[in-house]
């Protein structure tokens, strides 16, 4: 079938692996390195970007033929606004309690490089399907870096996951203690750099 052509399953899959928006391409690290205290708001704002990113492609692709080359810009970052206000007004209805962790950095989607250069990169190029495809992908892949950094950085710095203690009593009784370190943006940069080396190491080759 055409919806799965090899084309578009590479849209989605790349993303993935090949073309990584953060292990190979290194972008949206600054969002990744903010929110990844902790587990949920990780999958939260991964969701978000994914979601955003997603439908954000479909409609500058749509769109694409009737946009002034002059103002592609600027019409892109109104989608994208409009986009984000939606899912930030979400998050304050269902999740409250992850929207006011999460503060600023839903704004700052707006003005995330990944999402950006999916649209200038391929919504512009291509049709809705592929696109959708590619803005679900870099979605997943940002989200995958996301969740992996803030399960891990909560586990060893509070001994939890999404809140639930996983860590037993019997361990802190024997003299385990939570590194603190974990909680701090430093550990984070740490964390997402060992990804991408154990990524480019054992998991990725050049085309």
């Amino acid at each position: 079938m055409a919806l799965f052509s090899k084309q578009n399953r590479e849209a989605f899959t790349n993303p993935l692996n090949l073309d990584h928006p953060i292990l190979i391409q290194v972008l949206g690290i600054c969002s990744a390195l903010a929110v990844t205290s902790q587990l949920k708001p990780a999958i939260v704002m991964g969701l978000a970007v994914t979601v955003i990113t997603a439908f954000a492609n479909v409609i500058i692709s749509i769109i694409r033929n009737t946009i002034p080359n002059r103002i592609r810009i600027v019409v892109q970052l109104v989608v994208v606004a409009a986009l984000v206000t939606i899912v930030s007004q979400i998050l304050k209805a269902y999740v409250y309690d992850v929207s006011v962790q999460l503060s600023v950095y839903v704004g700052l989607i707006i003005t995330n490089c990944i999402l950006m250069g999916r649209l200038e990169a391929f919504a512009m190029q291509n049709k809705p399907w592929p696109s959708f495809l590619d803005g679900v992908g870099n979605g997943l892949g940002y989200a995958m870096i996301l969740v992996i950094v803030g399960a891990v950085r909560e586990l060893l710095g509070r001994g939890t996951l999404l809140g639930i203690q996983i860590i037993p009593d019997f361990c802190y009784d024997w003299g385990y203690i939570n590194n603190g370190m974990m909680t701090m943006p430093a550990m984070a940069l740490i964390l997402v750099g060992i990804v991408i080396w154990i990524h480019r190491a054992y998991f990725y080759k050049e085309k």
